[in-house]
């Protein structure tokens, strides 16, 4: 038997900051990290056998809504987290990469399983081999397919990124040149 153990709830400090009788001060950049993490909105990109397991994920024994993404978009205007899951084919690369670009800024991605991480075991001619080559991908979640554990893993990893990046960091020439090398503007 698997061991089936849910990961622990986990409760949102409060930041860094000045404390005092009636009033609490810390940086805008910490407050809106809080708020973004904890209010993703993912955008399911699922084909195959990682799709049901992200199904699994949003259920009520896995529950993702507990990380605050119980509102999935299939909206790329509205989300900002692209779960790309499963096998992708080269013809719908030009569909993967547009739906990035309609998503609106700050966007994150997560590659689920071995197929939108590397092309899995379908090494042919029709086969993308791997998500990155056309967008970037912020968290890898491995396995074939991986078990709902690692999909809230890896949303969590997610939460970490958006909770602890700078407001400013997506106008940065650093990030354009990431952009630009995936040719997106």
């Amino acid at each position: 038997m698997s061991d089936t153990r849910v990961p622990e709830i986990k409760t949102v400090a409060a930041p860094e900051g000045v404390e005092g009788a009636g009033f609490f001060a810390t940086s805008l950049d910490k407050v809106v990290g809080i708020a973004r993490a904890n209010s993703l909105w993912p955008l399911p990109f699922a084909t195959s056998c990682c799709g049901i397991e992200f199904m699994a994920t949003m259920g009520a024994h896995y529950d993702i809504s507990r990380f605050g993404s119980e509102r999935p978009s299939f909206s790329p205007r509205q989300a900002d987290l692209l779960m790309v899951m499963g096998t992708i084919a080269k013809k719908m690369a030009p569909i993967v990469k547009q739906v990035y670009e309609q998503m609106a800024e700050p966007r994150w991605v997560l590659a689920m399983g071995a197929c939108a991480s590397s092309g899995g075991i379908f090494d042919s001619y029709s086969v993308l081999q791997g998500i990155d080559r056309i967008i970037p991908v912020d968290v890898y979640v491995p396995g074939c397919p991986p078990r709902p554990e690692q999909v809230l893993e890896g949303l969590m990893r997610v939460q970490e990124l958006a909770k602890n990046e700078s407001i400013r960091r997506r106008n940065s020439p650093e990030y354009q040149a990431l952009l630009a090398s995936y040719n997106i503007k």
